[in-house]
């Protein structure tokens, strides 16, 4: 199954690529939301390679993801790849420098199946096309809008 997603951000690419890939900052939030993580490498630097475990509930069992930065060029392009026991997925985010105050941002969400239940699943959310891309969609819009936020405070500073 692929998602898709695309926004124009009210902020200079560097300062969206340098939210996106603030690792710590997505931690830290992840956290504050009960979600196990646990940084896996021993990378000193932002860079491909970067792993975590994940654990959290969800519809009242525990699920564990095991994230990996496939692939990063700085203020154009993050990869992140998705590992579980149903499912392997990517997560692409391509930043486009529209302007000098504003970026263009696309996020593809790709998900395989591993099982025959995973499969079934990826088939039911097929069958709500429309309501899976509309919340997907509406999620990187309120993700947008958070970083301009945090673009317009810092920039009255």
């Amino acid at each position: 199954m692929k998602l898709v997603a695309k926004y124009d951000i009210q902020a200079p690419v560097d300062y969206v690529y340098a939210q996106l890939a603030d690792f710590e900052a997505w931690e830290r939030m992840a956290l504050r939301r009960g979600v196990e993580v646990t940084r896996t490498d021993r990378l000193t630097r932002v860079g491909a390679g970067m792993q975590w475990q994940v654990s959290f509930h969800l519809r009242g069992k525990e699920r564990r993801l095991s994230l990996r930065v496939a692939s990063l060029t700085p203020t154009s392009h993050l990869a992140i790849a998705v590992g579980s026991a149903l499912f392997d997925g990517e997560v692409r985010l391509d930043l486009l420098d529209v302007a000098p105050d504003r970026t263009g941002v696309e996020v593809r969400f790709e998900a395989k199946p591993k099982t025959l239940s995973a499969r079934i699943y990826l088939q039911t959310l097929r069958l709500a096309r429309k309501k899976v891309d509309r919340s997907f969609a509406q999620r990187v819009a309120q993700l947008a809008v958070e970083i301009e936020d945090r673009h317009r405070r810092t920039a009255r500073r």
